[in-house]
C-alpha cells in the first residue's frame, strides 16, 4: 500500500475542498452575513489548508497507484470531504447537531438531495449556497476534478481513479490522455451549467420574489447539473413558473445523459450518438413514463382533475419523471397523492436511474439492458449449450466477464437495500403519525413499511425524496441518529457504487504485499 502517495493526494484534495468553501465565504460577505456565518467558513478554510500543505508536502517513494489503492482512496476521499464539509452547518448553527450535518452534507456531495431540514427559510444565504454546491461539486466527481491537475503516470493510476468514481458498468478514456479525458468532461460540465444559469436568468425562476435570480438560478442550475434535489425555498420546485420548470425538466433529461455522447457531438460524430442504444432506451422509457403517469391522472384521479389543467398534467408528468428519472429529486408538485400506478413507476424510475457516464444514480440504465440481454444469452444456453453468444452492446459483443460483473454488482445492491431496510425496520419512529403540509393541503400519513422501502430506495440510489412520511414536502428528520447514519453511509455506498468502500474496509487492502 502506497500510503504517501494516498496521503499526498488527500492533501491535494483538502486543498481543493478549502479553496471550493472560498464560494459561499464570499457569499456571505455579498448578503451581509454575521460574523459566526463567515467563521463558519473560514475555520474549516484554514483547517483544511493546514492539514493539506502537510501532506501535500509529503515525499513518496513510488508514485503510481494500483487498482485497489485508486479505490480505496476515492472512499477515503468522499469521507473526509464530507467530514470537513459539515462543520460549517454546525458553526453557524443553521444544523447544530454534526450527525445531521453529516448526513445533509453527504447526501449534497453525492448528489442524493435528501434532507433532514423541516424549513429552509431559516438556512442563511451562505448555508442553502453551500448545500447546492456540493451537488455541483459531487455531480462530475471530485477526484474527476483533481486529476486535471495531478501529473499523468504511465501505469494506469489516473483510470484506476476514473473507474472508481465514475458511475456504470464500463468507464474508459474518450481520448488517449486522461487529463485531457477530464479536461473535456468538465468543460462541458461546467459548459452546461453555465448556459443553464444565463437561460433561467432571463426567465425570472420564481415570479413575486424580487431581486436574488442570480443566487436562485445559480443554485437551480447547480442541482440540475449534479442531479441532486435540495430545495432552497419551500415546496422545492412548485413556485417555479411553468416556463420555468419546462427549462429545468430539460436540462434535467440533458444531465442525465451520458457526457461521452455529447463530445462525439462535439467532434460531429452524429451517426455515433443516434446509433446509442442507451440513448434509444433512455428517451423510450421517458416518453412511456410521461404517458403512463399523464392517462393515470386523467383516468383515475378526479380530485387532482379539479386541481390540475391538462397542460399541468402533462407539465407535472415531464418534470417528476425527468427528476426521479435522473435521480435529482426536485419535486413541482406533492406526488403523494398521485394514484398508485403513478406512484409505481416513479419507484420503478428510482431503480432505473440514469445514463452511464451521466450525474444520475441508480442502477443506471445500461447495466439493465446488459442484465436482460444476459439473461437471455442464458437461456439459450440452456437450450443449446453449443451457443455462441453474439449478443451486442453499444457495438461491443457482452463477453461473459462484463455480465457477471453487471450480475455481482446488482447482487451486493439487492443485498445493501435489504440490511438497510431491515435496520430502518427496527427504528422507534415506525408507526408514528407524520404530518406532511404542503402549498395547497396538510395531511398525514402513517411512518411505514413504503416509508423505509423508499427511503432506502431514496438514497441507495441517491435519489433525495421517498414516498409517504419521506415524500417531497416531508424530511428524513424524524429517524433516529442511528438510521441517519446508516443512510449517510449507504449515500456513499450507492455514489461510489459499493466496491470502492468494500475495498475501503477490507483487511486484505491495508496488509502488506
Amino acid at each position: 500500500m502506497n500510503y504517501t502517495k494516498i496521503l499526498r493526494i488527500l492533501g491535494k484534495i483538502m486543498i481543493l475542498e478549502g479553496v471550493l468553501m472560498c464560494a459561499p465565504l464570499i457569499v456571505t460577505f455579498c448578503y451581509k452575513e454575521t460574523l459566526i456565518n463567515k467563521l463558519a467558513f473560514i475555520i474549516p478554510i484554514l483547517i483544511l489548508f493546514t492539514f493539506g500543505f502537510i501532506l501535500k508536502s509529503l515525499k513518496s517513494k513510488r508514485n503510481n497507484l494500483y487498482q485497489k489503492e485508486g479505490f480505496a482512496l476515492v472512499g477515503l476521499v468522499w469521507i473526509i470531504m464530507t467530514l470537513f464539509g459539515a462543520l460549517p452547518f454546525v458553526i453557524n448553527g443553521d444544523i447544530p447537531n454534526y450527525i445531521d450535518a453529516l448526513f445533509e452534507t453527504m447526501s449534497g456531495f453525492t448528489t442524493t438531495g435528501s434532507s433532514i431540514i423541516n424549513d429552509v427559510t431559516k438556512l442563511s444565504h451562505s448555508s442553502l449556497f453551500w448545500r447546492s454546491f456540493t451537488h455541483w461539486i459531487g455531480g462530475m466527481g471530485i477526484l474527476v476534478f483533481i486529476l486535471i491537475f495531478i501529473p499523468e503516470s504511465d501505469d494506469g493510476s489516473s483510470l484506476h481513479l476514473l473507474k472508481a468514481e465514475s458511475p456504470g458498468p464500463q468507464v474508459g478514456k474518450i481520448v488517449s490522455k486522461m487529463k485531457v479525458t477530464t479536461r473535456i468532461l468538465y468543460s462541458i460540465y461546467l459548459g452546461m451549467t453555465i448556459l443553464e444559469i444565463i437561460i433561467l436568468l432571463f426567465t425570472k425562476p420564481i415570479p413575486g420574489y424580487q431581486g436574488d435570480h442570480l443566487f436562485f438560478s445559480m443554485l437551480t442550475a447547480f442541482g440540475c447539473a449534479g442531479t441532486g434535489g435540495f430545495g432552497f425555498i419551500p415546496g422545492s420546485m412548485e413556485l417555479f413558473s411553468p416556463a420555468t420548470q419546462y427549462i429545468i425538466s430539460i436540462f434535467l433529461i440533458l444531465f442525465g445523459i451520458n457526457f461521452s455522447l455529447y463530445y462525439l457531438l462535439l467532434i460531429g460524430k452524429f451517426k455515433e450518438v443516434f446509433k446509442s442504444e442507451e440513448l434509444k432506451t433512455y428517451f423510450l422509457i421517458i416518453f412511456i413514463a410521461i404517458s403512463t403517469i399523464c392517462i393515470s391522472l386523467v383516468t383515475r384521479s378526479a380530485e387532482l382533475l379539479q386541481v390540475y389543467t391538462k397542460e399541468e398534467v402533462f407539465r407535472h408528468s415531464l418534470f417528476q419523471v425527468s427528476s426521479i428519472m435522473t435521480t435529482t429529486g426536485f419535486s413541482s408538485t406533492d406526488f403523494n397523492l398521485w394514484p398508485m400506478v403513478a406512484q409505481l413507476v416513479l419507484i420503478i424510475l428510482m431503480f432505473i436511474g440514469g445514463m452511464a457516464g451521466s450525474t444520475a444514480g441508480g442502477l443506471k440504465l445500461s447495466r439493465i439492458i446488459i442484465c436482460i440481454k444476459g439473461f437471455g444469452i442464458n437461456i439459450r444456453k440452456l437450450i443449446n449449450p453449443r451457443y455462441v453468444p453474439k449478443t451486442k452492446f453499444e457495438g461491443k459483443s457482452l463477453d461473459d466477464t462484463i455480465i457477471n460483473d453487471v450480475f455481482s454488482y446488482i447482487t451486493l445492491f439487492i443485498f445493501i437495500f435489504i440490511a438497510t431496510l431491515f435496520i430502518l425496520s427496527c427504528d422507534p419512529v415506525n408507526g408514528s403519525i407524520i404530518e406532511v403540509t404542503s402549498s395547497s393541503s396538510s395531511y398525514t400519513v402513517e411512518h411505514g413499511f413504503l416509508t423505509n422501502f423508499s427511503a432506502t430506495l431514496a438514497t441507495i440510489c441517491n435519489i433525495g425524496p421517498g414516498l409517504e412520511a419521506v415524500g417531497p414536502y416531508s424530511s428524513f428528520a424524524h429517524y433516529s441518529y442511528f438510521s441517519k447514519s446508516i443512510l449517510t453511509f449507504v449515500m456513499l455506498i450507492g455514489r461510489l457504487e459499493v466496491l470502492p468502500i468494500l475495498i475501503l474496509f477490507s483487511k486484505k487492502t491495508w496488509k502488506k504485499a
